[in-house]
């Protein structure tokens, strides 16, 4: 089977492309700000993306235990399956980089934000003698602002989750179209195995009638019988080779 019918590397061309995306919006993520809002939304499509590609690298790894088990019957060798496993452990490394780099850039970052809003809640308890009215006006509106953006963060996560679900159920409808592939393959190669132990027996009972006929010939004919018909066979024989050859 050629590698453009193989549907192990469908998907595997499928989930490479998910990795450039995903390495694309790594490096985006790595040149943002830290305390931006958009790097917090991209840093939560980030470990989606992760979890997505990891559980896809999964599910081509048990394609290839599956096809390990019986490598003639796929048509591939031990060298392919080794390659393949390189493969899958090289895509499943790359992910694991990404997610172990924004998993601790969202950390540091968290516990940075985490000692600012610490100080700024201290400050804010502090008596201000001067203008009490106006530092509580501001410190309402900060409120207001503050619930404002966690409410439009939660919008963008719902929409962000509902986009990265549509793009996994996506995914999921071409491995199953990939595995319905392959089960018709399967039985295809099935039915050919059928009619060819089909037609080998029928040939085996031909031959079987034939021998007998043969045998049932030489019996009635007696040892000169025999050897007459050798020796016409060898006189056939002569007179062909002289055609052949000699003319």
């Amino acid at each position: 089977m050629s590698s453009a019918q193989d549907p192990f590397y469908i998907v595997k061309e499928e989930i490479q492309d998910s990795i450039d995306k995903l390495l694309s919006k790594f490096h985006q993520w790595e040149r943002m700000p830290s305390d931006s809002g958009e790097q917090l939304r991209l840093t939560k499509e980030l470990l989606a993306g992760c979890e997505s590609i990891e559980w896809q690298v999964d599910e081509l790894d048990k394609t290839i235990a599956v096809a390990a088990r019986d490598p003639a019957w796929y048509g591939i060798d031990e060298a392919e399956l080794d390659k393949r496993r390189r493969w899958t452990s090289n895509a499943r490394t790359q992910v694991k980089n990404v997610k172990k780099s924004v998993v601790i850039g969202y950390e540091a970052n968290s516990t940075s934000t985490s000692n600012v809003n610490g100080m700024r809640r201290e400050l804010m308890r502090l008596p201000n003698p001067h203008q009490p009215d106006k530092f509580n006006q501001y410190a309402a509106q900060d409120n207001d602002d503050v619930i404002s953006s966690e409410s439009d963060r939660q919008v963008l996560l719902i929409r962000q989750q509902d986009e990265e679900l549509d793009e996994l159920s996506a995914s999921v409808e071409r491995i199953g179209g990939v595995g319905l592939t392959i089960h018709e393959e399967l039985l295809a190669q099935e039915k050919i195995i059928d009619e060819l132990g089909t037609e080998m027996d029928s040939t085996s009972n031909r031959l079987d009638f034939v021998q007998k006929k043969v045998a049932m010939v030489m019996k009635k004919a007696g040892a000169k019988g025999q050897i007459m018909m050798i020796l016409f066979l060898l006189a056939l024989f002569i007179v062909l080779f002289v055609l052949v050859f000699l003319t």
